[in-house]
């Protein structure tokens, strides 16, 4: 209240400081030190209403961004460690991933040559086999073929000889004779 009455004073004042202050003119430059301290007055309350409303919401706005600022600036600091540490890491697994492809396909090719090698070996076994089961088709083949050739030939020598000589042999010593003759031109053959 006692500003309320001070202030209504000062403005009641005003007219009596006015006709003092003509009063005054000619005396020269004079300063009205009521008017000074209201002046004084209304400037440092404007400070203060001006530091209450605006300076201080302005400066907390402020140092609310700085702090922003600096913990967006920790962060990247931060992403950028974890960046590297990850492309690190990604590195290594790369590698280990790599070396481990290298393992898996020199491993899968030494399978492979080794199945190649193991089917090669069985299939040459089986053409061995078929071969060595063919030479002795053959040979029987070639047994059975000459016997039978030698008897026919045997007969056909024998028949020869009864007509030629016209007596006939007992059958065992004409055939003693022809085998004895065919041993003798195979051996020659030969």
């Amino acid at each position: 209240m006692q500003v309320v009455d001070l202030v209504q004073g000062a403005i009641g004042a005003i007219p009596f400081a006015e006709a003092a202050a003509g009063e005054a003119e000619g005396a020269g430059l004079s300063f009205n030190l009521f008017w000074i301290l209201v002046s004084a007055a209304n400037f440092a309350f404007f400070i203060i209403v001006l530091r209450a409303a605006a300076l201080g919401p302005i400066t907390k706005m402020l140092d609310e961004r700085r702090e922003r600022i600096e913990r967006g600036l920790r962060e990247a600091a931060e992403a950028t460690i974890a960046k590297s540490r990850a492309e690190e890491a990604a590195g290594v697994a790369l590698a280990e991933a790599r070396r481990e492809s290298n393992e898996i396909r020199a491993n899968a090719e030494k399978a492979a040559a080794q199945i190649r090698d193991e089917q090669a070996a069985a299939l040459k076994a089986e053409l061995d086999r078929m071969r060595a089961d063919a030479t002795k088709e053959i040979e029987a083949a070639r047994v059975s073929a000459l016997a039978a050739i030698r008897s026919e030939v045997a007969d056909l020598a024998i028949g020869a000889a009864t007509k030629v000589v016209g007596s006939s042999m007992d059958g065992d010593r004409q055939r003693a004779l022809v085998g004895e003759f065919l041993d003798e031109q195979s051996k020659k053959g030969n």
